[in-house]
């Protein structure tokens, strides 16, 4: 029995669609505490919680079904997705807890495999698995909870961009496109490859290199796709302006999203950002790229243009893919557009 076998979606795609998730959320009461600095209200990527002067807890959980077929592999995909949201913050994960659903009738040697590979990348962040929660269920599906720390004064916030900034997007795009090609048995194992060499890379290692630098604004790209946490980081007063030939793009993308590999996923994006963005001059199979759901996808960073190369260059040491892709202006009709 394969893992894929038990799923009607994977990784970040399995998402609920922000339409039908910002209804859910509106009805919640706001917490009134001085010590939360960022809370559920500001679409961020994480939640911070003041302790002192000098830190600050960065909290955040994320799980899914799998993508791939191989269960180690699998649990490193997983639990780099998950840690990224603490990155994303600014933080260094502490701790995490592993969260998990399984068949019960389906060999738990697979499970254990899931738990290697998470624990392996649990300890390339250099944090500590303490346990956590598994229950039964008709689909398998792996995460973390992962507790952070940050400073409270050098928290990156997703909406914190200033006109004139460049953007650096660290990972390629188009995760989404090349896993329904390898659900249809139709990937080149070169792109497979790199798909998931991607996927499971760390983003500690680009986040890194943002201390010495001016950031305004990070946020990871996940499931919303690029669009979508491109229009949160534009917020109210902002537009983003990407130059569709700078973004980086997995090999097989183009290819699979002009053969209409599409996701539910991406179509969710599409139908939730129509009137929020401009790309009518982007032929539909780039289209597609804009709109598909990233699983542990990279960090899109907003910085003064006069520092994005030097962070750039410091970022391709270890993320050969990152780019510059784009910039921020004053707001035009659409807080996104593509060129």
């Amino acid at each position: 029995m394969s893992l894929l076998s038990n799923c009607s979606s994977g990784g970040c795609g399995a998402k609920i669609g922000p339409d039908e998730l910002s209804g859910c959320l509106a009805g919640l009461p706001l917490v009134q505490d001085r010590r939360l600095l960022v809370g559920f209200d500001r679409s961020d990527d994480a939640a911070v919680y003041r302790l002192s002067d000098t830190e600050a807890l960065v909290s955040t959980v994320d799980f899914f079904p799998p993508m791939v077929d191989e269960p180690r592999l699998f649990g490193r995909i997983a639990a780099a997705n998950a840690l990224s949201d603490v990155y994303a913050m600014g933080g260094r994960a502490l701790l995490a807890l592993n969260l998990v659903c399984f068949p019960q009738k389906m060999d738990k040697a697979i499970l254990g495999a899931i738990l290697q590979g998470g624990a392996e990348k649990v300890q390339e962040a250099g944090a500590v698995l303490c346990g956590g929660h598994s229950i039964y269920d008709h689909e398998p599906k792996y995460g973390l909870a992962v507790t952070g720390l940050v400073h409270p004064d050098k928290v990156f916030r997703n909406d914190g961009c200033a006109e004139g900034d460049a953007l650096i997007l660290t990972k390629a795009l188009g995760v989404g496109l090349v896993m329904s090609a390898y659900r249809a048995g139709l990937v080149r194992d070169e792109e497979y490859r790199a798909a998931t060499d991607s996927m499971e890379r760390l983003n500690k290692y680009a986040a890194e290199k943002l201390a010495a630098y001016q950031v305004n604004a990070v946020t990871d790209i996940t499931g919303f796709g690029l669009l979508a946490h491109a229009a949160e980081m534009a917020g109210s007063r902002h537009s983003l302006v990407f130059n569709f030939d700078s973004l980086p793009l997995l090999p097989g993308a183009v290819k699979y999203a002009a053969q209409y590999l599409a996701t539910a996923a991406g179509q969710r994006n599409r139908n939730h950002l129509a009137a929020r963005v401009d790309i009518g001059a982007i032929p539909a199979a780039g289209q597609e790229i804009l709109f598909d759901p990233q699983t542990s996808g990279g960090l899109l960073i907003s910085l003064p243009a006069e520092q994005a190369g030097a962070l750039c260059q410091a970022i391709n040491r270890d993320d050969p893919a990152a780019a510059i892709v784009g910039q921020v202006t004053a707001r035009e009709s659409c807080p996104v557009t593509v060129l």
